[in-house]
Parts: structure tokens; C-alpha cells; sequence
């Protein structure tokens, strides 16, 4: 906006000639157009996560609005520590039983896991339908995601044994179809644990149910 000065009468110092209205009024309207447009290209997508014209998607700025989730643990139950006397180990609580069939189509994987404390036993037994991978490993709470411990990763198409967990957190099998067909896995497992989670290719999480000992029917023979 050109700003003309003149000389005031007797010599003076110049003065400054004002704009006129009209060339206020263009100057503010251009202000606020541009600001109008860094608000719907910039300040909405990168703060509110609003993006009517798709540019805060192009330029990266939704993903600035995305709330920080820290990771949500997976709740644990009452806590079953066993008390060493001598050579018997006794805990404050039953021990707690389970049975899984888990189909896996092609190429899927998934982790089924027991929450243990630590020194917490488990006996298992699994069998696979073809040729799985398999990964026996276990995650400390609290701890990140590159904390995990593998315990045994042999190829194998079953297993049964018992597992004492070094740590308390939760532990369990990642099983993962490696060809085109699908894969039927079975799991049985009992012991001192008190939840079970399943998390699974496509992202999901569940925590299944565990079952206690007075859903067992007892033989009178």
C-alpha cells in the first residue's frame, strides 16, 4: 500500500499523507483472507484434527492433533505369588484352567498369553494341524515392547510341559501360519494364572475368560 508524503507549508519536516478508507478496508480484507485460509489449511487440521480441504492430510498436520496414548496394560487379576516351604510351593488362591482351538488362515499369526507373577507355575500342552512358526516368550509389566524374553522358538508342531515365569508379566505362545492353508492349533493349559489375552493380526485384543475349579465336574466313581 504506497504511502505519499509532502512537504507542510514554511519548510517543515515532511508529513505522512494517511491511506484512504478504502485502501484500509482492502487491507484489512486481505488480512483476513489469509488468515482464514491458514486457519482452515493449518491451525484446524494441526490442532483440532479438522481438515475440510484434505491439505492438513497432505502436509502431515492431522497427525499432530492425535492424542499421546500410553499403552493400556492388560488387567491382571488378583495376584497369585507362591510362598516356598520347603519343597511345596502355596499360593493365596486356585489355580485356574483353560481350552482354546485357534484356526489361522493364511499367513495370519497370533499371541495367546497368560498374566504371571513371577515364580507363578503353568503346565500346557499344544498341538498345530501343519508346520507353525512358534515363539514361547513372555513380556515383563510396565516394561516396553523390546523387553520381551523368548523361552523357545524350536519349530514344532506340539509341546507339553510346565513353565515357572522368571518375571511378572504376562506369557504365552505367538503362533504364526507360514503357508496357504489354514492351521487349527489346541491349547490346554492350567495353572496360577489369573487373566489370558489373545491379540491377533488384524490388530485386535481380547481378553478371554479363564475358568476356576468348581466348573469341573467331579466324579463320583
Amino acid at each position: 500500500m504506497p504511502v505519499h508524503t509532502t512537504t507542510a507549508p514554511g519548510g517543515d519536516s515532511p508529513s505522512v499523507e494517511r491511506p484512504s478508507p478504502r485502501a484500509l478496508i482492502k487491507a484489512i480484507a486481505s488480512a483476513l483472507t489469509l488468515a482464514a485460509v491458514l486457519l482452515v489449511t493449518v491451525v484446524l487440521p494441526a490442532e483440532y484434527g479438522v481438515d475440510p480441504l484434505g491439505t492438513g492430510d497432505a502436509l502431515g498436520l492431522t497427525a499432530l492433533s492425535a492424542p499421546v496414548l500410553a499403552p493400556i496394560p492388560p488387567p491382571q487379576g488378583e495376584a497369585l505369588a507362591p510362598v516356598q516351604t520347603g519343597a511345596v510351593a502355596l499360593y493365596p488362591g486356585e489355580y485356574k484352567f483353560d481350552s482354546r482351538e485357534i484356526v489361522l488362515g493364511p499367513y495370519e499369526y497370533v499371541e495367546y498369553k497368560y498374566h504371571l507373577q513371577k515364580d507363578a507355575t503353568m503346565l500346557f500342552s499344544w498341538t498345530a494341524s501343519a508346520d507353525v512358526i512358534h515363539d514361547f516368550h513372555g513380556d515383563p509389566d510396565g516394561a516396553p515392547a523390546d523387553a520381551a524374553q523368548s523361552f523357545d522358538k524350536a519349530s514344532r508342531r506340539r509341546a507339553d510341559g510346565s513353565f515357572a515365569a522368571p518375571f511378572t508379566g504376562i506369557h504365552g505362545w505367538f503362533w504364526e501360519n507360514p503357508g496357504a492353508g489354514t492351521i487349527t492349533i489346541r491349547l490346554t493349559t492350567a495353572g496360577f494364572y489369573t487373566s489370558a489375552h489373545q491379540f491377533r493380526f488384524d490388530g485386535s485384543r481380547q481378553t478371554r475368560e479363564v475358568r476356576a475349579l468348581d466348573t469341573i465336574e467331579a466324579s463320583n466313581q
